[in-house]
C-alpha cells in the first residue's frame, strides 16, 4: 500500500540541510568582466541573497583587477550586486591569470563567468563547488558551448527543492501510471510555455511574487494530499492535469528567473533555451522515476504499523517547509 511505504521519503526530507533547503540559495552567482575602452574594464558581480542573508562568496583575479573595494554595492531582486567601474589594466594581464570564487567550495551553487574584450573575444565558463577556479587563456577560448545549458537545466531542477516538492506531491496524489503521465506532461507543457515567454522577454513578472506563489502551490498540493488520504477526493485528485498545468505556469516563470540569471548566448538563443528546458525535463523525469522505484521497493518491505504511523510525515513535512518558504518570500516582498 502506498501509505505504508513512505518512511524513506519522509526521512529524506528530514535530512535535507536547513539553509540549503531554501530553494533559491542554489541559484547561480554571476560575474561579468567587460572591456569598455582599450585596457579599461567594468565588472559586475551578482550573488544570490534571501532578505538579509546571502552566501559568503568573493571573486578574486590574480592579475589584481578585483583587489580594490567595489565602487557600488546594493541589493536588488534577491541579489547582492557589486560593481567595479573603469578599472585600468592591461588586456594582456588576463592571459594566464587565475579567476577564483572564494567560498564557492562550501556551497551547492554555481557561478557563471563571462569575460568579454573589445576585440569581440568572449570567454564563458561555469565554476562549481568542485572546481571554484580556472585559468584564463586568450588563445583557444570562446563562448560557453550551448550543450552546457542541458546540464545547467538538469542541475537546476535537481537542486530546486521547491519544484521537486511539488512534483513529489503530484506523484503521491495521482492514481494510475497513465493519469500520472498525463499530469506530468501537463506540468511540462505549462512551464515550457512560460519559461520561453519570460526568457525571450515577452512577459515580465515580479520574481518575489512568483517565488511566493510557487511556495503556495506546494502548500496547496500538500493539503490536497492529506484530504485524499482522509478519504475526501479534492479537485487535484479529480483533475490532476488541470492543477498541474495551472501551477506549472508559475513554476515556468521561476525557471525563467534562474535562466535570466545565467543568461542566453546571443549566437544561439533558441538552442540554449531548448536545451535548458530539456535539461529541466530530464532532471524531472529522473526524479519521478526515482520516486516510483523507491515506492516499488518499499512496498515489498514488511514495514507493518510503523508505515501507517509515519505516513503523515510526508504531506505535513512538505506543507510545513513550503509554508516557511512562502512566508519568508512574502517578507522579502513587503520589505
Amino acid at each position: 500500500m502506498r501509505h505504508s511505504v513512505l518512511i524513506l521519503l519522509a526521512l529524506l526530507g528530514a535530512f535535507l540541510p536547513g539553509r540549503q533547503a531554501l530553494a533559491h540559495e542554489v541559484r547561480p552567482a554571476y560575474l561579468e568582466i567587460a572591456e569598455t575602452v582599450p585596457n579599461r574594464f567594468d565588472v559586475l558581480w551578482k550573488q544570490p541573497s534571501l532578505g538579509t542573508l546571502w552566501l559568503r562568496l568573493d571573486p578574486k583575479l590574480s592579475n589584481g583587477l578585483l583587489d580594490v573595494p567595489s565602487d557600488e554595492e546594493y541589493t536588488a531582486n534577491s541579489f547582492v550586486i557589486r560593481r567595479w567601474k573603469a578599472r585600468d589594466l592591461s588586456r594582456d594581464s588576463f592571459d594566464g591569470a587565475t579567476l577564483r570564487i572564494e567560498g564557492l567550495e562550501h556551497t551547492i551553487t554555481d557561478a557563471l563567468v563571462n569575460v568579454s574584450f573589445l576585440s569581440g573575444q568572449q570567454i564563458q565558463t561555469v565554476l562549481r563547488p568542485s572546481t571554484p577556479a580556472f585559468s584564463i587563456h586568450l588563445t583557444g577560448t570562446g563562448k560557453m558551448p550551448v550543450p552546457a545549458y542541458l546540464t545547467l537545466g538538469i542541475e537546476h531542477i535537481l537542486t530546486g527543492f521547491d519544484h521537486l516538492s511539488f512534483v513529489l506531491g503530484l506523484v503521491l496524489l495521482v492514481r494510475g501510471r497513465v493519469k500520472l503521465l498525463k499530469t506530468i506532461t501537463a506540468f511540462t507543457l505549462a512551464h515550457s510555455i512560460t519559461l520561453a515567454a519570460a526568457a525571450l522577454g515577452y512577459v515580465h513578472v515580479s520574481a518575489p511574487v512568483i517565488e511566493s506563489l510557487v511556495a503556495l502551490s506546494i502548500v496547496f498540493v500538500a493539503v490536497e494530499l492529506t484530504r485524499t488520504w482522509q478519504g475526501h477526493d479534492g479537485i487535484t485528485t479529480q483533475y490532476p492535469w488541470l492543477i498541474a498545468f495551472t501551477f506549472g505556469l508559475l513554476h515556468g516563470f521561476a525557471f525563467a528567473g534562474s535562466l535570466a540569471d545565467i543568461g542566453l548566448p546571443s549566437h544561439n538563443i533558441p538552442g540554449a533555451l531548448l536545451l535548458f528546458n530539456c535539461g529541466v525535463e530530464v532532471g524531472q523525469l529522473l526524479f519521478v522515476g526515482a520516486v516510483i522505484a523507491l515506492i516499488a521497493v518499499l512496498q515489498r518491505l514488511p514495514l507493518g504499523p510503523l508505515g501507517n504511523r509515519v505516513r503523515w510525515a510526508v504531506p505535513y513535512g512538505i506543507g510545513a517547509l513550503a509554508s516557511y518558504w512562502m512566508f519568508e518570500r512574502m517578507h522579502v516582498l513587503i520589505r
